[in-house]
């Protein structure tokens, strides 16, 4: 995954959130704060997350726009919030790593391939809830791909 679409000012830690509304509205406002997507496409993951959950197991979350967002995104990007209390997705599954993911084009399919494939070891699951710094996030991920 280049750098470029996870940088190291695109990554929050230890965040506490109350509710995965909240939880999506922060994913996609650094979205939008660094240029990734238009103030609209926040709506447009709140609107998918109505149509399917965004919950992927192993505490992770991918909330990202519906298919008529693209639009709405002027760059691929990515937003990582590391929340170590969890958040409730509903239906007793606690999130405690939240990706928000923009993808211009077609992209957002390697940006999940490379996500799923970090996100599929626990171990690193555990390393990402406990990493205490934005170097160590990228580390994480630098070390898969």
């Amino acid at each position: 995954m280049s750098k470029a679409i996870l940088a190291k000012e695109n990554i929050l830690l230890n965040a506490s959130l109350g509710s995965k509304e909240e939880a999506i509205r922060l994913t996609g406002s650094i979205l939008v704060d660094k240029g990734y997507v238009a103030a609209d496409y926040i709506e447009k993951m709140l609107e998918r997350e109505e149509l399917t959950s965004t919950y992927m197991g192993n505490f992770v979350a991918i909330p990202h726009g519906t298919e008529d967002s693209k639009a709405y995104v002027m760059e691929s990007g990515i937003s990582f919030i590391q929340v170590p209390q969890g958040v409730d997705f509903g239906n007793g599954n606690i999130v405690k790593l939240l990706i928000g993911i923009a993808g211009k084009d077609n992209e957002h399919l390697d940006i999940l391939s490379s996500i799923a494939i970090v996100c599929s070891e626990e171990e690193n699951i555990e390393k990402l809830v406990s990493a205490k710094s934005a170097d160590e996030i990228l580390a994480i991920f630098e070390e898969v791909n």
